[in-house]
Order: C-alpha cells, then structure tokens, then sequence
C-alpha cells in the first residue's frame, strides 16, 4: 500500500498511457480508448506499464481511466464481463509491478478513477458541469471506486475532474474505502476546466482522510505551478502534477492534436512549491518521464544531456 511517507522526496509517475499505446502501434479509435485493449489485447496493456517503469516511473496507472461499467454495456458487453474487465486493469498492472520488483522494490500501482465525462467520449472531462444530478454521478462512480478499490492497487488515482460538483461526490465516497487517493482537477489557469476557482476546489478536499495528494493533471504545463501552489496552500497536503503537452483534444476523432514539448526544467518548480508525485499525462511517453526521473535523480546532468542534444 502507498502512504505518505512515500512522499518525503518526488516520486516519479508514469505519462500517458494512450501515448505509450499508440507509439506501439496500437489504433484507439472509439469510445472507449484504451479500455477496450482489456478485452481485446490485455498484454499491450501490460508492455506499456513496463516500459513506464522502464523508464524511471514508480508508479503506473491503470487502464481504467475510460473504463466503466456503463461504457462497456453501451459498447456491447456483458454487464458481468465489464466488471471483470474493471477489475483487469488493476490485475495487469500488479502483474507487471510484482513481476519487476526483483530489480525495482519500490514500484506501485494506482488504478486510475477518470471523471464521468470520460465515459461520455465526447471530451466532457475538459468542460464539466454535465448537467447531471449529484445522484447520478454517485452511483457511477461508487460501485466502480469499489470494484477497483477491491481489486488491490496501492491507491487510487482520481484524474482529470473538471469541476467541484464531481468532486464533492467523489471525495465523499472515497472516505467509504480503505484505499489512499490522490486527486487531481484539469484546469485552465488558475480555474477548473469548469471555470470555478481553484482555492474553492482544492478546499473541497481538505478534511478528507483518504486523499494524501492533490493537484493538478492533463493541463498545461504553464498552468502546473499555479495549481501545485494553490493546492499545498489549500489543502497542506503534497501536490500531484502531471501536465499533458499542451494543445487541444478533438473529440471528433478522439485525438489530441499537441502544441510543443514537455519542458522538464519547469519540474524544478514544481517540486520547490510541493509537488511530490509529479509525471506526464497525454503526449508524454516513456521518453518524457525517463527525461523527468534523469531530471529529479540529477537536475545537472539531465541539463548538459539536454544542451549536448541540442
């Protein structure tokens, strides 16, 4: 099980999951984007966790960001199998995690709890506000926070919320579990994608004895320090951030169309404001985090490697 005391010194995530998918040669057209490799092709699933912890990450997120029973019986499954197919996600990456421990003894596992637009596939999770009842998003949330709480990952990772209505929900049911979270908004300056300010955010999640982490993922990277800042600040807990590259998502054709590269030496800030388990989301790939964890494990190093590339 992860704790806090894991989080004394930057503890390196993995990146995107979809990104290391696709750089594999995996097609993720439709609804339900990586999820649908838990029926189909469980074990490219399991290659991208390790090429992740490969790379330098300690923890890898499982594919269940996409993943719900709702999504799955609307794409055609059986309401027993897509609870199955759930709990997967967490199988195949504590399979990789236990498998790569002999050489690695700190790695951990976070099954990834996506917001309720993510199962709407029509890029919601960046607009919130779904213009549903507190009750609906109770009840697709708690029976999949449990099935995958269940399943044994170190902790949840609650990502990409865009506005505090899904929030008050989620943190609630959280504190029913013994699983510890992390929790993170997709923002737009200093606001949730929502538009709502992010001290109103962060102060949701204070009082809430699961959430050891909070902060910030899939947003700009310009937007990270804000985030990080007004979250320690907040919530006197450590930041989470793991920015995407920048650039916009498409919902018609379910593809991020990226402006720019990850800039690592933006993490030195990041971690001086509080930033304690810190990543890519999508865009960055294995490459990106290997960058990140040079970066962390030696700040000057990973400059004159990056000034003799250039």
């Amino acid at each position: 099980m992860f704790t806090s005391a894991e989080l004394t010194a930057p503890v390196v995530l993995d990146g995107g999951l979809s990104t290391a998918l696709e750089q594999s040669g995996v097609d993720l057209a439709g609804s339900l984007w990586t999820a649908r490799l838990l029926a189909d092709e469980p074990d490219r699933i399991a290659d991208a966790h390790r090429a992740y912890y490969r790379a330098g990450a300690r923890v890898a997120t499982t594919a269940s960001y996409q993943a719900s029973v709702d999504g799955l019986v609307a794409a055609g499954y059986d309401a027993d199998l897509a609870r199955s197919l759930l709990v997967r996600s967490v199988t195949i990456a504590t399979a990789v995690r236990d498998e790569m421990r002999a050489d690695q003894p700190d790695l951990f596992v976070a099954a990834s709890i996506g917001p309720f637009g993510a199962m709407l596939a029509d890029g919601s999770e960046y607009r919130g506000r779904y213009g549903v009842s507190s009750v609906r998003l109770r009840d697709f949330h708690g029976p999949r926070l449990e099935l995958l709480a269940q399943a044994g990952p170190d902790l949840l990772a609650v990502e990409t919320i865009p506005d505090i209505d899904e929030a008050e929900v989620i943190v609630e049911l959280l504190d029913d579990l013994d699983v510890p979270a992390w929790f993170s908004y997709s923002v737009r300056g200093t606001a949730t994608c929502a538009g709502q300010p992010l001290s109103d955010a962060f102060a949701v999640l204070t009082g809430h004895r699961s959430v050891l982490a909070a902060g910030v993922n899939c947003s700009d990277q310009a937007d990270v320090l804000a985030a990080v800042t007004t979250a320690v600040t907040v919530t006197g807990l450590p930041a989470v951030a793991y920015p995407n590259r920048g650039g916009s998502w498409i919902s018609q054709t379910r593809r991020w169309e990226y402006d720019g590269l990850l800039d690592v030496s933006l993490v030195d800030a990041w971690v001086a404001a509080g930033a304690r388990l810190v990543g890519g989301c999508c865009g960055t790939g294995p490459a990106e985090v290997a960058a990140i964890a040079q970066h962390l494990s030696s700040p000057e190093a990973a400059k004159e490697d990056a000034a003799e590339a250039g």
